[in-house]
């Protein structure tokens, strides 16, 4: 779904839109998914600060934040997952890394859990697949990307076991 330059002002001026949207990263003309992605990046630098029982309450904060956030959204334009939308990738991208909060986390560890994820979401195995198609609304629109984010936490977790 193309933005007009008004529609996008009017995204940035909607608290809730501004949020769905990740601060204005889902306007990115190429791969907003990614781009959503690539900027959870940084507050997650400072999350995984956090104990982890905070983190999780982060999280879990973010994702309803997310519901009502994508919620607004998608009854607003009447559309079920609209490619701006990427706080769903900033939670998925979250959950991806939780691994690392065990551990000392090397650049290279911090990019596969990005790749991971982003593997996750594009690919979207079942039960990803599923949510994506059946659960509708802001609590839809977020699932898929949350289960992506499992998926991805999974396999970091098994990789960082691998190689020690």
């Amino acid at each position: 779904m193309r933005l007009d330059p008004s529609q996008r002002a009017a995204l940035l001026r909607d608290p809730a839109r501004w949020i769905a949207c990740g601060f204005g990263t889902g306007l990115s003309p190429v791969a907003p998914g990614t781009a959503g992605s690539l900027a959870a990046l940084l507050p997650w630098l400072a999350l995984r600060e956090l104990p982890w029982p905070l983190y999780f309450a982060v999280v879990a904060f973010a994702f309803a934040l997310g519901v009502w956030a994508c919620a607004r959204v998608v009854d607003r334009l009447h559309v079920d997952d609209p490619g701006f939308v990427v706080w769903d990738e900033f939670v998925g991208q979250w959950i991806a890394l939780m691994p690392l909060l065990w551990m000392p986390s090397a650049w290279w560890l911090l990019a596969a859990g990005f790749a991971l994820f982003r593997l996750f979401d594009i690919a979207k195995p079942w039960p990803v697949s599923w949510a994506d198609r059946n659960i509708k609304g802001g609590f839809g629109v977020m699932l898929d990307d949350v289960l992506a984010g499992v998926y991805a936490a999974l396999a970091l977790a098994a990789l960082t076991r691998l190689v020690g």
